[in-house]
């Protein structure tokens, strides 16, 4: 695959092109902008659509005016696949951020938004999708706008670090007690048949495998509840599960140390698995989730 990305919007560039950054881009200086992360299965895009539209709704909250429309910035990312030829597993990577212009804290005046987009290979993480990954507990320290897919990401980065140094795959993030979600996914508790998750308030993201999966329930008759629940829910669970673009529908076998129920993903995670494959349209040569 050879390695295209584009900046501000202008065409295709190379990745050696695109490693210059604009000088006093507001990104790098206060973390002014919104990003996105397209899974990408054969070279084809998942829920491009939902990515796109929660990018608008992010630049909106943040009073960013991009002049480009929906749906050219959507051909602009096709074109950037097949640029790549891009016919592996992977995922695009797409930033918008205020622009460049002399630092100040107040939005600078008649900034051009600057656009980031790359595409790279990333294979899918089998072994973690049929055992099951290990999590840690934390609070929850980030701003109270999580519903904007914000630059600032640092609260997120020390809280992946902090599960990272104990061997444990993602942080659970509480708020007094209440689960909202983890340093980079939406969490679910799964109990007596039912999925419990966080509503979607200003306090968590509404990731598009969330919504994915609430589709997915409406079509398998399960119980879907916009309901938070706490840490000491966990303890009683029946099965958790993680959703994310790079996580897709992840199960979650250990919190804190403690064996979720026997210890192994659940039967109401293995449907959603099964759900989010056929979605994605993930050829059947590939591993399959038993």
């Amino acid at each position: 695959m050879s390695n295209y990305s584009f900046i501000m919007s202008q065409g295709l560039f190379s990745h050696k092109d695109a490693l210059t950054i604009p000088y006093e881009e507001r990104a790098v200086q206060f973390g002014d902008g919104v990003y996105e992360v397209i899974r990408v299965y054969d070279g084809r895009p998942y829920l491009m659509k939902e990515h796109i539209d929660r990018l608008y709704r992010s630049l909106e909250a943040i009073k960013i005016d991009l002049t480009i429309d929906n749906p050219t910035l959507t051909q602009l990312l096709v074109d950037l696949l097949e640029k790549n030829n891009m016919t592996s597993d992977g995922h695009i990577y797409l930033q918008v951020s205020r622009g460049s212009a002399p630092r100040t804290h107040v939005f600078p005046e008649k900034t051009v938004p600057n656009i980031y987009a790359y595409v790279k290979d990333t294979p899918r993480h089998m072994d973690k999708l049929e055992k099951g990954v290990h999590t840690i507990i934390l609070p929850d320290e980030r701003w109270d706008n999580c519903y904007i897919k914000s630059l600032n990401l640092l609260p997120n980065v020390l809280a992946k670090q902090t599960a990272a140094e104990n061997n444990c795959y993602e942080a659970i993030l509480h708020r007094d007690g209440v689960v909202t979600e983890c340093g980079s996914s939406n969490i679910f508790l799964v109990k007596d048949g039912k999925i419990y998750t966080h509503p979607t308030t200003n306090h968590i993201l509404n990731g598009c495998v969330r919504m994915a999966v609430e589709r997915f329930t409406t079509n398998l008759n399960i119980p879907f509840i916009n309901e938070a629940f706490t840490i000491d829910d966990i303890n009683d669970a029946d099965e958790i599960f993680l959703t994310s673009s790079m996580s897709e529908v992840l199960p979650v076998v250990q919190v804190d140390g403690k064996q979720v129920a026997n210890g192994k993903p659940g039967t109401i995670t293995r449907q959603l698995q099964k759900a989010y494959n056929t979605d994605a349209q993930i050829e059947g040569t590939k591993k399959a989730i038993s």
